[in-house]
């Protein structure tokens, strides 16, 4: 039976679907390409085992069909960024809980097994504690993040009500190939590596001694399969890659001239997973240190070239609201 991708044309969503078909794995890609694109899946997309579905989480109807077949699911499909979660909360709520409910009920009418969610650090917001441990308060900063908070107690609750098997992986700063730089903004990785390709200076956040707990791609999907395939249930764990890293020495790796720009109002100043539980039981561990990953997404540099350029000017006017709303 096949396993059923939901944003599986995303950035992180691709890479899991890489691995799910290279491992001979059966794969059914759900993704209405809002945010996904279909060159992501171009290495599986003439693959027999591999079939997508142009399909939104929010049409119960449209996507509850493609379960039939489905022994697990694999939940990325949802709205990112900040600045629109603010702008736009009903349609961030629409996507992220009420399509997170629509997959779940679509995956207990249609018998799956297996259940996995995408959730975020960002649930944490401004911790207390470095290495930030799962049992953390909870302090969602904005729309998105309260959002796939919620999300992801609409998983766990199925899991304890209708004895799905869920298993919920808070996500830490993913970086990697195809890394986004659109969005309002994007993530930094891809901010910076787009400004890199085109001679740009680096805009750099606050004075750059902020700290990110960058997590490689591969290593996140890893922990997907690993999760998929375990008898482990009802658990939500970090994953993250071991330890932080400044802003400032993120970009002394990509080079070139820099910028900075004002610090933002809901943004911590570090996130540091503890990934202890996640170790103990999956036994997975990180494996790709920032250095060499960063070293091979610049091998790659021209395809930066073409991404979105993002520049002082226009991040000030992308941010606005986010400093409207959150600077009170």
């Amino acid at each position: 039976m096949a396993i059923l991708v939901t944003g599986g044309a995303g950035f992180i969503g691709s890479h899991i679907v890489e691995e799910l078909i290279f491992a001979d794995r059966s794969v059914v890609v759900i993704d209405n390409l809002e945010g996904g694109r279909l060159e992501n899946l171009e290495s599986v997309s003439n693959k027999a085992n591999f079939s997508f579905v142009n399909a939104d989480i929010r049409n119960f109807e449209e996507i509850q069909p493609h379960f039939r077949d489905s022994s697990g699911v694999i939940h990325l499909a949802a709205l990112a960024d900040i600045v629109p979660s603010i702008e736009n909360p009903k349609k961030y709520f629409e996507t992220n809980v009420t399509g997170t409910l629509n997959v779940l009920t679509a995956a207990k009418l249609n018998g799956c097994q297996r259940f996995v969610y995408a959730a975020s650090s960002s649930c944490y917001g401004i911790p207390d504690r470095f290495p930030t441990a799962e049992d953390a308060e909870i302090r969602p900063q904005y729309p998105y993040a309260l959002t796939k908070r919620l999300g992801e107690e609409l998983v766990m609750h199925w899991g304890q009500v209708f004895s799905l098997d869920v298993v919920s992986l808070r996500l830490f700063n993913v970086y990697g190939p195809r890394v986004r730089t659109n969005g309002a903004y994007g993530a930094v990785m891809g901010v910076f590596l787009a400004q890199r390709a085109n001679d740009a200076p680096l805009t750099i956040v606050g004075d750059g001694s902020q700290t990110r707990d960058f997590t490689h791609v591969r290593d996140i999907a890893s922990a997907f399969l690993m999760a998929l395939d375990s008898k482990i249930r009802s658990e939500i764990m970090n994953v993250g890659s071991g330890g932080h890293y400044s802003v400032k020495r993120l970009a002394s790796l990509i080079g070139g001239p820099k910028v900075h720009i004002r610090k933002r109002p809901g943004e911590p100043q570090c996130t540091y997973a503890q990934i202890q539980k996640i170790k103990k039981l999956l036994g997975w561990s990180p494996e790709i240190r920032l250095e060499d990953g960063v070293a091979e997404m610049l091998e790659q540099l021209g395809v930066w070239k073409s991404a979105p350029l993002w520049t002082e000017e226009s991040i000030s006017k992308a941010t606005r609201a986010w400093f409207a709303a959150l600077s009170k």
